[in-house]
């Protein structure tokens, strides 16, 4: 079978697909996961703003199928994945990093640091958390994000800098993240990167989140999960940019009751899943 007829299920990893959040997860859900992502058919992405090191401690922690591929630090990196999910191997997709590295016009996140450094409500995040092409800040949860967001998106227009701004809202730590990429290292390019060089149409691809920084790949148009334990916020924005483009159809809430199972989490990646492509509720069952 060729990549054209395959499915790329692409998706979040906290309160996503783990289990992580405040909310009840069903018991049977990662079970079904797993046997699906055993289909021949399929093809699994974890998209995430974990590095390599935090999605296979993820993996293993959460007994997780081991994906196709992966894209991590919020889209800034790309990789195949093999090996085995107790030792799995990230193999980095170099053209991708050259495809962004443009956007920053040479400059590094410390010099884009110095840029927002009047900033007060900024607060940078550790040095482990910084990344070639991440720049991380915390802040606290009653800022305004989206103001913000165009503030400093405008300071580094001004400056000839073509930057993503994606902010979001750790429920777990109670604190907001801001990170600073390049404009096309999001989650949703990457994912239409990941698209383009393996020939897949977008009616084959669905997109699983539940926070702020999968806005931007929730909205895109291609066929996207909310699971049922995201965030009302996210939902609501999410809707409104939709019925603005005439796409309400692409964008699919999990509800519960599938399977018997409660939507949350896992359960709502697989529900989503099959709303979108019904065959693939027979490989949840039996992975064949």
């Amino acid at each position: 079978m060729n990549n054209t007829e395959k499915i790329l299920l692409c998706s979040d990893l906290d309160r996503t697909i783990i289990p992580n959040g405040h909310h009840e997860e069903s018991p049977d859900a990662r079970h079904i996961l797993r046997t699906l992502a055993t289909h021949h058919e399929l093809m699994l992405v974890y998209v995430t703003g974990r590095d390599t090191d935090l999605m296979a401690e993820a993996i293993d922690t959460w007994d997780l199928p081991l994906p196709d591929f992966a894209v991590g630090d919020v889209g800034t990196c790309i990789y195949t994945v093999n090996g085995t999910p107790d030792n799995p191997n990230f193999m980095e997709w170099q053209d991708w990093k050259k495809e962004i590295a443009v956007d920053w016009e040479g400059l590094s996140g410390s010099d884009l640091a110095n840029m927002l450094s009047d900033f007060d409500m900024l607060r940078l995040q550790e040095t482990e958390k910084q990344t070639e092409f991440k720049l991380s800040y915390y802040l606290d949860p009653g800022e305004d994000l989206q103001a913000l967001s165009e503030s400093v998106r405008a300071r580094f227009t001004a400056k000839g800098v073509r930057a993503s701004i994606i902010a979001s809202y750790d429920e777990m730590a109670d604190i907001a993240l801001l990170d600073v990429l390049p404009e096309r290292a999001t989650k949703v390019h990457a994912i239409y990167y990941i698209m383009d060089k393996l020939k897949i149409d977008a009616s084959r691809v669905i997109y699983a989140g539940d926070s702020g920084n999968d806005l931007p790949a929730l909205t895109s148009g291609l066929n996207a999960v909310i699971v049922k334990n995201a965030a009302d916020d996210v939902l609501r924005q999410a809707m409104a940019v939709l019925s603005q483009k005439g796409q309400d159809s692409r964008l699919y809430q999990a509800k519960g009751g599938f399977l018997g199972m409660n939507g949350n989490y896992s359960a709502g990646v697989l529900e989503g899943l099959a709303h979108f492509m019904p065959e693939t509720r027979k490989w949840m069952l039996t992975g064949a």
